[in-house]
Formats: structure tokens, C-alpha cells, sequence
């Protein structure tokens, strides 16, 4: 049996393509307790812990932390004790590593059964489907998702941890506050260090003892999921159109398996309209022209921007042929999305606002939608919409756990007393969209989502209707609210913190700046409307007479240094000039945000690092 168990182990392609169930009852599962002792900074940020790659693998970093999470878990009463826990994660470095040492902590607590992707691989919103989906639905208590999201991976780079509950949705700020806390006092861990490591590269059921690991198709449940929010056949006829062309850019991300099968083979797209769509551990690394950084933005997908005829400026540049009518991007773990159309990019807030509007052409919505949100640094062009068609919505802090309550309202398990905001389509300014289908956000969801828009309106009108007609259609009946972000990445953390406690102290209501007069400012506080719990220090808002929006925000993301977020809208009606660059648009704004902020003192950056 050991021998038996240790071929299982070998690497992709040792046991071929067939699913099947093997046996192996003489494994030794004996749990191990091991003394530790705190490991100081193991608090997650927005969406998760993030820190370098080498941090993690320093014992017992990974330990501590997976074993504050099962301390949680338990005394929050989470059925842990013979449960079933999804374990997965984008295919980053170390992801292989991490995902053994999990397993046999996790049988060491007390799980019965791990689920886990073939090849340790599941995209962050298929984990979530997963969760939800998989046999009859919600049979995992929950998962851990190993991700850094679209933070670039390898042995000097970057790593990432997160836990999901049993409704698919990341542990909100009440359960990560008590892991904190476990790691703070944590004194020993447990883990079955008898058990060998198990091969995940095909289909197959393994029995441990009493205990199971199964490994399924990472495609599967999402691919059956998607097919229930969509009409595949009316997508499938725009796409077999001769004047029809797409290109899907994984960046060496964890889509790409989930881009080919649905792309190319359910979709019917052209063979190589899913680009760079094998999973690397380091997303291509430094020599690939996004230098391993797979953040679907105008900076880093610069291949696929080059294809659709833009820079990363979004201003037109010549191709050597002409380029596809779709484009679109996902990030390290695929939950992120980029669209564009011929030499066209669609900003991520136009992006939500326009698949709100145009709902009622996807089939998930056909009874209607209840609801919208958008994270406050995202522009306000969502709220045109659902002021208009009379649909609740929401503003929340960054992060997609703020958006996991909105989703459950109303569901007798969670919220029987509180309002039903279901079905219900949200995002945020930095690629996130998603629904109510999981809860994650979700980059295939938001392709579909445009691809059925444009199919609606192509079989409608019967010639090819592109992202671009779809905006200008939109701006001319909304208006537009004019947007940008200015990333500056690896700022020093204590400069960047001093310069966000000057800005919260400041009062300039009243005043003018460079001809622009303040209407308020303030530090952004969220109170939930499901469950009343405050979130407060959100970010700094600087509001002006004219509607116009000053945002800065530290990221929760980044793992080295401190990111500082600038946000910038403006509006214009739509009897206004609505086909100006976007970037040309809010550059007052942005000399007006450096004056307030003394960025450039604080910091010594001349220019962001990103700007989308």
C-alpha cells in the first residue's frame, strides 16, 4: 500500500486520463500535535493573508495559520468533525506544497473528506461554485483557497491564503478577526505526518483509512453553473459569425483550462482564441511580456491590449492586422475580468453599470433583479442606473466579503428577518464583477455576461453589435462618469499611513482648490443593512459642488510596501462631450489630489506606477 501510494504521487501524467477510486486502508492517518508558538503579522487583509512566497514556506508559518483557522472553526461550531473542506488554488508556486501540508492538517481536525481540483487547481469564484454546487449543494462547512489573486507568483514573489464559509463567500471580518487572534496565542498545531502525499493530476477518489481525499474536473462544476445563468446557443450563434472574432488572454493564470474548454470547445470560438491559457507557477514569469504579473489592466495585459489596437494608455495604435471585435483578460486566479472591443477599452465601472442596465437580456435575470452594489471607490454610474430603474443600491468598502450579506439577504438559514435584495449584480472599479450565482467575483461570469448582451442585441438587429456601440448607447442615455485610478505600488508603509492620518484630520468643505470648490470630506464608514455591523476607516472621500470625487485608499492586496490608491470621476451629462479620453478628462482632478494630499512629499513619486 505504501509503494502503491507513493506512485500516486508522482508527477502530471503518471496515472493517464481516467477517473477511478483506489482504496488504500493501511495509511497511517494518526494525528501528530505539534508545539509552536506565535508567528507575529498573520492578519488577512481584504481578501485574505498575503505575503511573500518565501514567508510562507518558512516552518511553520502555513501551519500556524491553517491551524488558527480550524481553532476558529470550531469554536464558532462549524461542523468540522467528519466534514468536507474544498482545497484548491490558482497553480502559483508552492500552491502544490501548501495544498499537501493542508490535507493532512485538515484530516489531523477532524475532516472526513477534502475535495480538490485536478491538479490543485480551482479558480476562486469555481471554488465558491464548487462550495455551492457540487453533488446536491452545500455539502463542504467551507475551503481554503490557496491565492494571491493577481499578484505575481514564484519563489520571490508572492503567496496568499484565504478561507471560504459554507455559502461559497469569504470569512467575514467577525470570523478572520478571531483567526487573528488564535495566531496571537496559538501553542501547537496538528497535522498526520504519516500520510504520504497524494497525486491530484486526474480524476480520482482516494481512501485514506477513514478518511477521503476526491479529486474532480477543476472545470466541471463552474462550466454547469454558468450554463444555468446563460443561453450557451444564442452566445454560440454570435460566435460562429464570419465578422465575429474574440481573444481571451489568461496570462498563465488559472482560467486558462476554464477559458479553452469554455471559449473554444462550448462557445465554439476559433482553436487559440484562449491565449496563454496554460497555468504556470510563476503566470509566465519575468521574461513574459506582463514580467509574471497577471493583473488584467491596461498596464499588464499589454499583450492582449496591443492585439485589440490600444497602449496602455488606451489611445489607438496601429496593428498589423485587424484586431478581434472581443478582447478580454483574467487575472492569477480568474476572478478578475478586462473587456475591450476593437482599439475600445470599457472602464471596469462602465462595465457594471452597462451589464445592469442591459440585465434583462441574460437569462439568469429574466424574472428581474432586486438589487446592485458597487465598492465606494467605484464610479457612480451604477446608481444612474438603478435610480432610473428603480432597483436597490448599495455602496460598500472595498473588498467582495462586504458584498456577501446583500447576496444572502433575506435566505431563512442566514437573514429571515431582513429584506431580499436577490437576484442581484454587483463589482468594483478594480475588475471585479459578479453575481449572486456564487459568492466570489467572478471573471468568466462577466464575459459571458457581455457576450450574451451582445448576442441579444446582434440577433435583434441582425449585424454584429460591439462593447463599444453598447457604451456610447449607454453614455448617450446616462451620461458618463468620466474615471481613472492611480496605483502607486511598494510605497513606504509608514509614509503612506501619515499621510492618510493628515487627510483624515483635514476639513476643506467650503473651500476652493486650483477653481474647484469642496462640497464635504470625509473618512467613508459602512454600516451593513443585513446584519448592522460598522466597518469605519474605508477610505477618504473629497466630494466637490459639481458631483466630481476624490478617492484615496490603502490597498488591502499588495504584499510588499504599502499601495496607495487615487480615485478620480467626474461626470459629464449626456447633452456633454461624451467621447473625450477618459485619463485627459480627470487630470485637473488629479493636480487638485496631489495639492491636498502632498503625495509626492510624502512618498517621493513623481508618477503612479499604473494608471487604468
Amino acid at each position: 500500500v505504501w509503494a502503491q501510494v507513493a506512485c500516486l504521487s508522482q508527477p502530471l501524467g503518471d496515472m493517464g486520463g481516467s477517473a477511478s477510486s483506489l482504496a488504500t486502508t493501511d495509511v497511517d492517518t494518526t494525528p501528530h500535535v505539534v508545539k509552536t508558538s506565535p508567528i507575529p503579522g498573520q492578519k488577512p487583509g481584504t481578501s485574505g493573508l498575503r505575503k511573500k512566497t518565501k514567508e510562507f514556506m518558512r516552518y511553520p508559518y502555513l501551519h500556524n495559520y491553517v491551524q488558527s483557522v480550524f481553532n476558529t472553526l470550531k469554536d464558532l461550531n462549524v461542523p468540522v468533525e467528519g466534514g468536507t473542506l474544498v482545497v484548491s488554488g490558482d497553480g502559483r508556486y508552492w500552491n502544490d506544497k501548501a495544498i499537501q501540508i493542508i490535507i493532512k492538517m485538515a484530516f489531523a481536525n477532524g475532516v472526513g473528506r477534502v475535495w480538490c481540483g485536478t491538479d490543485g487547481l480551482l479558480s476562486t469564484p469555481a471554488t465558491s461554485a464548487v462550495i455551492r454546487c457540487r453533488e446536491a449543494g452545500f455539502q463542504p462547512f467551507g475551503g481554503f483557497i490557496c491565492s494571491a489573486s493577481h499578484n505575481p507568483g514564484g519563489p520571490d514573489d508572492d503567496f496568499g491564503i484565504k478561507y471560504n464559509c459554507e455559502n461559497g463567500g469569504p470569512a467575514p471580518e467577525k470570523m478572520t478577526d478571531l483567526m487573528v487572534a488564535w495566531t496571537a496565542k496559538i501553542e501547537e498545531f496538528k497535522i498526520c505526518s504519516g500520510l504520504p502525499d497524494v497525486g491530484l493530476n486526474v480524476p480520482v477518489t482516494y481512501k485514506l483509512g477513514g478518511k477521503t481525499v476526491e479529486v474532480f474536473d477543476a472545470v466541471e462544476d463552474h462550466l454547469a453553473l454558468l450554463k444555468k445563468c446563460f443561453d450557451f446557443q444564442q452566445i454560440q450563434k454570435m460566435v460562429s459569425r464570419s465578422d465575429f472574432s474574440i481573444v481571451y488572454d489568461s496570462m498563465c493564470g488559472v482560467q486558462g483550462p476554464y477559458a479553452k474548454r469554455i471559449i473554444e470547445q462550448e462557445l465554439g470560438a476559433a482553436p487559440g482564441s484562449a491565449t496563454n491559457a496554460d497555468p504556470k507557477e510563476d503566470f509566465g514569469g519575468k521574461d513574459s511580456p506582463w514580467h509574471g504579473h497577471a493583473d488584467p489592466n491596461l498596464t499588464y495585459a499589454v499583450e492582449l491590449v496591443k492585439t485589440m489596437g490600444l497602449d496602455k494608455g488606451g489611445n489607438k495604435i496601429a496593428t498589423e492586422k485587424p484586431p478581434p471585435s472581443f478582447g478580454a483578460a483574467a487575472d492569477g486566479d480568474a476572478d478578475r475580468n478586462m473587456i475591450l472591443s476593437s482599439q475600445f477599452f470599457v472602464s471596469p465601472s462602465d462595465s457594471l453599470a452597462m451589464i445592469v442596465a442591459n440585465s434583462h437580456l441574460i437569462p439568469q435575470f429574466k424574472d428581474g433583479l432586486k438589487g446592485c452594489a458597487r465598492s465606494m471607490p467605484t464610479s457612480g454610474a451604477v446608481d444612474l442606473v438603478a435610480k432610473k430603474r428603480r432597483i436597490d443600491c448599495f455602496e460598500t468598502p472595498t473588498g467582495w466579503k462586504f458584498f456577501g450579506n446583500l447576496m444572502d439577504s433575506g435566505n431563512p438559514k442566514y437573514f429571515p428577518d431582513t429584506q431580499t435584495y436577490t437576484p442581484f449584480i454587483c463589482g468594483e472599479e478594480s475588475f471585479g464583477t459578479g453575481a449572486d450565482h456564487v459568492r466570489e467575483k467572478d471573471g468568466m461570469w462577466a464575459v459571458l455576461a457581455w457576450l450574451q448582451i451582445l448576442a441579444a442585441k446582434t440577433e435583434a438587429t441582425g449585424k454584429l453589435v460591439t462593447v463599444e456601440d453598447v457604451a456610447k448607447e449607454h453614455w448617450a442615455e446616462y451620461g458618463r462618469n468620466y474615471y481613472a485610478r492611480y496605483d502607486y505600488e511598494g510605497v513606504d508603509k509608514a509614509k503612506a499611513e501619515e499621510m492618510m492620518k493628515k487627510m483624515s484630520d483635514m476639513s476643506i468643505g467650503g473651500t476652493t482648490v486650483q477653481g474647484m470648490k469642496v462640497k464635504c470630506n470625509d473618512v467613508f464608514e459602512y454600516k451593513d443593512p443585513v446584519d448592522g455591523s460598522v466597518s469605519k476607516n474605508q477610505g477618504i472621500r473629497i466630494i466637490f459642488e459639481d458631483g466630481s470625487r476624490i478617492i484615496f485608499r490603502l490597498s488591502g492586496t499588495g504584499v510588499a510596501g504599502a499601495t496607495i490608491r487615487l480615485y478620480l470621476e467626474k461626470y459629464e451629462s449626456a447633452s456633454g462631450d461624451l467621447l473625450k479620453h477618459q485619463f485627459e478628462v480627470v487630470k485637473p482632478l488629479a493636480a487638485i489630489a496631489l495639492e491636498i494630499s502632498k503625495l509626492q512629499e510624502f512618498t517621493g513619486r513623481d508618477a503612479p506606477t499604473v494608471i487604468t
